[in-house]
This record gives C-alpha cells, sequence and structure tokens, in this order.
C-alpha cells in the first residue's frame, strides 16, 4: 500500500446521498478476482445517465469524490473499494459512511473523510471550478478560497494511511519481535520442532481395526 499524506486535486462534486455498493460497481462485474479493471465498471448506471459528473471531462483522473450521507451503504463487497482505487480516487468526503465500506477503504488505502453537511456543500459548491487539499498530517481539508475544514480519523488508521502499511506490512514491521519470540519459544519447546527426545505416547488401543 502506497503510503498517503496528501490528497489534492480536482474533486467530483457528486453530493449524492445513499449510495450503495451496488451503485459504486454492479454485481456483475463481481465475477473478477483481480482489482485491476474495475475503474471502467465503477458507477455504471450512474455514467449511462446524460450530463453526469463522472463523464464530465473537467473532473477527469480527479482524486477526490465528494459525496452525500451514508455513502458505501449495502453489500460488503471489498470491490466497491478496489473500483474506486482503479478509477484514481484516493479519498471520499461525505457527512457519513456505511462502517464496512470505511473499513474496506482504509485497508485499500483510500482516505474517508467525515465533515458536517454544510461543510461538504461548502466543498461541492467550491469543487465545481476549484481543487481541493486533503491533508492527513495536520488533519485538515482546504481549498484555495482559505477554506479550512478540521476532520478526526482513527490515530491507527491515520498512521497506516500515512505510512503506507497494509495488514501485510504490519506483520513485517514487527519481523524481529516475531523472530525473537519464536527463537525463545523453539528453545523452551523443542518438541513443537519434534526434537524433544522423548518416546512416542502409546495410544490404547492404536492400530486396532
Amino acid at each position: 500500500m502506497n503510503p498517503v499524506t496528501r490528497v489534492s486535486g480536482t474533486a467530483y462534486p457528486w453530493g449524492q446521498k445513499n449510495v450503495d455498493t451496488d451503485v459504486i460497481i454492479p454485481a456483475h462485474w463481481l465475477k473478477t478476482i483481480l482489482r485491476s479493471g474495475l475503474g471502467q465498471g465503477a458507477f455504471e448506471t450512474v455514467r449511462a445517465q446524460p450530463g453526469n459528473v463522472f463523464n464530465d471531462p473537467r473532473y477527469a483522473g480527479a482524486p477526490i469524490l465528494i459525496a452525500g450521507d451514508n455513502f458505501g451503504c449495502g453489500s460488503s463487497r471489498e470491490h466497491a473499494a478496489w473500483a474506486l482505487a482503479d478509477m484514481g480516487i484516493a479519498a471520499v468526503i461525505a457527512p457519513s459512511f456505511s462502517d464496512i465500506f470505511s473499513g474496506n477503504a482504509f485497508k485499500n488505502g483510500i482516505v474517508t473523510v467525515v465533515l458536517p453537511q454544510e461543510q461538504v456543500d461548502r466543498l461541492l459548491e467550491v469543487a465545481r471550478d476549484q481543487p481541493v487539499t486533503i491533508d492527513l498530517e495536520t488533519m485538515t481539508v482546504t481549498t484555495p478560497y482559505q477554506d479550512r475544514f478540521a476532520f478526526d480519523l482513527d490515530p491507527f488508521r491515520r498512521r497506516c494511511l500515512m505510512e503506507g502499511l497494509d495488514e501485510v506490512g504490519l506483520t513485517l514491521a514487527k519481523d524481529t519481535a516475531i523472530s525473537n519470540f519464536e527463537a525463545a519459544m523453539f528453545n523452551d519447546r523443542p518438541w513443537i520442532k519434534g526434537e524433544s527426545g522423548h518416546a512416542g505416547i502409546a495410544v490404547e488401543g492404536a492400530g486396532r481395526t
């Protein structure tokens, strides 16, 4: 997972509420086990509508999505986060998120920023023609108009995002401690490795048919 300290640039000013995972990535795209290629199916039903924001060339390749309340509700499909990442979205700003989606987004390096509705409304207005910046060091969302909105993020998730640590990375970071523990364990309990030197314990009735 790549480290994320700041996400800055154009933002999709969508603002739609109660967007479920089937809207983010329709079910017929779930046949793949690969994370790549899902971006082309992201928001497929929305893209089919004339004048939608995702097909607007002004926002092409935007790294930020500004959405409405309860974003990512519905199923637990991780493909929703995969699809967003594959289309280049590194952060989503909304008044609230589904817990499962928020967890999946975090595990895939996507920042989920929760702001009050009035601040989201302001960003929706600004994002029509100006960039938005999300800074994990200062924990703020800013705009060229001097808007500065503070947000909260779980300290553990913030650290993982900023250091680019997924579950594998977190385990590897403890490699020395794990190796030392295993060495001590095998020294104290050699039978775990089959080196006890004791005769096997006979089990009464073993081998009988």
